[in-house]
């Protein structure tokens, strides 16, 4: 076993090896729906090839759908520092079909932006670094300078509007129900990425 520790730059850039750029992803989701399979480690339930299948959905309807504001949209244009967004995320991640495509939207509006997408359990030690409450919670965006090798910043697992539903709603019933999963992703189609852009801008 290798008990070598490495730094978090030292992390990045094995895993940045292996990184799909989004198109490859999409692809790569397409092709385990196709399978009846799901990426990651945990075993192809019927629940996990569902979630995929509806995510592949969502991530399709949303590249189709997403609209950006004038404002976001000129604050993502004066960007002239080099950037690589990393997301970390599956293919059975219902909040991921619901934000990824609003930040491929935004980071195709840049050259200096770069977005990766990493396969979170084939990326555990990048993901050990970035926990959300001790959790594994994705899609996770690692915002990365790679000329000084820093993390500007991190933004996940959801919106920040619907991390304040999602934490109200355990506050009060304990745990997330199906019903109100279902509620939130009515909220995302209501919100139509808005809130989503407006975080991600925020770590320009």
């Amino acid at each position: 076993m290798d008990t070598t520790t490495h730094t978090i730059p030292e992390i990045i850039e094995k895993s940045l090896v292996n990184a799909f750029t989004y198109d490859a992803f999409k692809d790569k989701v397409a092709e385990v729906v196709a399978a009846g399979k799901s990426t990651g480690n945990e075993p192809n339930s019927e629940a996990l090839i569902e979630y995929s299948k509806l995510t592949f959905a969502r991530i399709k309807r949303n590249d189709k759908t997403t609209k950006l504001s004038q404002t976001i949209i000129d604050k993502v244009k004066a960007v002239t520092e080099p950037v690589t967004w990393i997301v970390l995320t599956e293919s059975w991640c219902g909040d991921a079909g619901q934000t990824v495509p609003v930040i491929n939207k935004i980071a195709e509006l840049n050259p200096n932006i770069t977005l990766k997408v990493l396969l979170r359990d084939d990326n555990d030690p990048l993901m050990n670094e970035f926990l959300t409450n001790g959790g594994k919670s994705i899609p996770k965006l690692i915002a990365y300078d790679t000329a000084s090798k820093t993390v500007k910043g991190t933004w996940g697992p959801r919106p920040s509007k619907a991390t304040k539903l999602v934490n109200d709603y355990k506050t009060a019933h304990g745990t997330l129900t199906p019903e109100f999963k279902q509620d939130l992703q009515v909220w995302y189609n209501k919100d139509k990425g808005q809130n989503t852009a407006d975080d991600i801008v925020a770590l320009l």
